[in-house]
């Protein structure tokens, strides 16, 4: 496995500059993938700090194991999703961390193995699990899935107009007998569907169909909303979020989130004084969120679709703000 294969750390100095990441502090990285990220923060935090990599790829688990491994003394290293934050916090007896960083791009390595079946550059298996221990992969939700249920998941996954359509024709062959078996089968399918005038200029058209079966496939949505709730209560006063998103959909489950965290008091518009007690737990620091520069989309093109968010934990007042 080359450590080229994972792809280079995105925005990395704007992801340091609002971490603010001081030594002898404790840091998650949520999604560590080829460590690219989680270096620079054991770096930052040194040898009396703690890095705590998570990833549910086995491969990118033993991957950033082999680079990270001069800095042994100041990270751990688990295997899961970091939808289990909280539990994984509690088996390392931490209470709080300073900040925590959930990178969700794909990396280089996973759409190019063609066994794991992530993209349609070669043939391999529908398969599209990040987790290859886990049950069902994208074939066979292909064979399980109603029409109703397919094309709600592209058309949620950014396929509004030919949604129905691809999702017809996966059922079609399905009833026919001629189930879906590879990535390349997929692709072609897609390209029969669209018309040739309606692709789209800068991606292959079947890339939204891919990367909602991946969504779906390992519950990506679901999994960075239940990462996200966890977050406010683990972080310190003052301690910091940052996430990386590479599609519109989680995008706006980022923002979204952020801004009910932001916003505090959720009692109905109409009564003249707050009665809930609820208070705001994050201070939004990306208004609007940074895109990679010019320079950086040429050295490293797969950053052309980087998003960055960023939050801060606010203090709250004692006796104030408890969440149920």
């Amino acid at each position: 496995m080359e450590a080229a294969t994972f792809h280079e750390p995105v925005l990395l100095p704007e992801v340091l500059e609002l971490l603010a990441v001081q030594p002898g502090q404790v840091v998650v990285d949520g999604t560590v993938g080829g460590g690219g990220h989680a270096r620079a923060l054991c770096e930052r935090v040194g040898p009396g700090g703690r890095v705590i990599g998570m990833d549910r790829d086995p491969e990118a688990y033993a991957e950033a194991e082999k680079r990270l491994a001069p800095y042994r003394d100041r990270l751990v290293l688990i295997q899961d999703n970091f939808a289990r934050l909280g539990k994984v916090l509690d088996g390392l007896s931490v209470a709080r961390i300073d900040s925590v960083l959930l990178d969700l791009g794909t990396s280089l390595h996973q759409l190019k193995s063609a066994k794991r079946g992530f993209g349609f550059g070669q043939e391999g298996p529908l398969d599209m699990r990040m987790d290859p221990a886990e049950a069902r992969g994208a074939k066979e939700l292909l064979q399980e899935l109603s029409l109703a249920e397919l094309e709600r998941n592209f058309r949620q996954a950014g396929e509004r107009r030919w949604a129905r359509p691809i999702a017809r024709a996966m059922v079609r062959r399905r009833e026919a007998g001629r189930p879906l078996q590879t990535t390349t089968e997929l692709a072609r399918l897609v390209e029969e569907v669209i018309p040739r005038r309606a692709w789209p200029r800068e991606i292959h058209p079947a890339t939204k169909t891919f990367l909602a079966l991946r969504l779906l496939v390992n519950q990506e949505i679901e999994s960075l909303e239940a990462g996200l709730r966890q977050i406010p209560d683990r972080l310190k006063p003052f301690g910091r979020v940052c996430v990386l998103t590479y599609h519109s959909l989680e995008d706006r489950v980022v923002k979204d989130f952020f801004r009910e965290e932001a916003r505090g008091c959720v009692c109905p518009p109409e009564l003249p004084v707050c009665r809930c007690g609820n208070q705001p737990r994050l201070r939004i620091l990306t208004r609007r969120p940074l895109r990679p520069r010019p320079e950086e989309i040429e050295r490293n093109p797969r950053a052309r679709s980087a998003k960055l968010r960023a939050a801060e934990r606010v203090a709250l007042e004692p006796g104030k703000g408890a969440r149920p």
